[in-house]
């Protein structure tokens, strides 16, 4: 689930894609009716694969903020975010009747980006998020890094100028204040008016708008910048590029790329920059939600439990059967 959409995948334990189904949420829909646009778009789903939630594993489920999986109580980096100080783990387990397993979205498109994407053959890996806010996923030898309390990768609210303008988190000159989707649409409102959006943005970049080019341009180069701050502290192999920002493409990824080698220690220090790969939008989380199960299932005894209890159902059936 992002701030704007939620989208659900049926697959099956080997990963295989069954079904789909996405749901548009409004910026004004609270966190009980964005769970109940999560369960419906499921359950949507569920149906089209020709299942029900009995027929279910476990469900990954993906939200912003600061997320501790172990109490699944969600922190925003702003106070009115939806989910903020909800226990979302106990919500969506109750409401759905299935193991959940939560997580960051972001750290989730990371874990489907190193089972299915760019991110497949390495070890050591940033992938960067740039939409609506900015936020990194981490893998540090093969292992996604979440921080003390799920706090990992809150890349936007670094801040790159300390007297630069006040950011809703508290911080100044906070990263999101100049490469964030609302700061945009602010710069470009007289390119794509003012109710424009950033699907507007990246549609106006593709048909070569310059404007909008070098606006992008200027986003690629501090971002790129900031970025390689990090690299000089992790030492990535790969840096993978996503969100609906990037999706914009080369007007982005090449001067991020360029201002990023630029700024990391030479010789050896800077890692290949990629495009991602996964699908647009609220898909990409939803894929690293199955990610999330497919790796969770030995390690949550909920799922395990869940699978043992399947397994036994089936047995059931086909001793019926026969």
């Amino acid at each position: 689930m992002t701030l704007d959409g939620v989208a659900a995948r049926v697959h099956d334990l080997a990963g295989a894609e069954l079904s789909t189904a996405q749901r548009l949420l409004a910026p004004g829909d609270d966190w009980r009716r964005r769970a109940e646009l999560a369960a419906s778009a499921l359950d949507e789903a569920l149906t089209t694969a020709g299942g029900d939630r009995g027929r279910l594993l476990a469900v990954g489920f993906g939200l912003p903020g600061q997320i501790d999986p172990s109490d699944g109580v969600v922190f925003g980096a702003l106070a009115d975010q939806p989910w903020h100080g909800v226990n979302a783990l106990e919500e969506m387990s109750a409401r759905l009747g299935v193991p959940v397993l939560l997580e960051n979205n972001v750290r989730l498109e990371t874990l489907a980006e190193r089972r299915w994407g760019a991110a497949r053959d390495a070890a050591n890996v940033l992938y960067v998020n740039i939409s609506s806010g900015l936020a990194v996923g981490i893998v540090v030898e093969g292992m996604l890094y979440r921080g003390a309390v799920g706090g990992a990768g809150e890349f936007g609210h670094v801040s790159i100028d300390i007297n630069g303008p006040a950011c809703r988190c508290g911080n100044r000159g906070c990263l999101v204040l100049y490469a964030g989707g609302p700061a945009l649409r602010h710069r470009l409102r007289d390119v794509i008016g003012e109710g424009g959006r950033l699907a507007d943005i990246v549609s106006a970049a593709r048909s070569g708008n310059r404007a909008v080019g070098n606006v992008l341009a200027d986003v690629g180069v501090v971002v790129g910048r900031e970025l390689a701050s990090v690299c000089n502290l992790l030492n990535p192999e790969l840096v993978v590029v996503g969100g609906e920002t990037a999706s914009s493409g080369n007007v982005l990824l090449e001067p991020l790329r360029e201002s990023l080698v630029r700024h990391t220690l030479a010789p050896r220090g800077a890692p290949q920059v990629v495009a991602s790969q996964l699908p647009d939008g609220a898909n990409a989380g939803a894929l690293g939600g199955i990610a999330l199960v497919l790796e969770g299932v030995s390690s949550s005894p909920a799922a395990l439990e869940r699978l043992l209890d399947l397994g036994a159902e089936s047995m059931a059936r086909d001793t019926a059967g026969a």
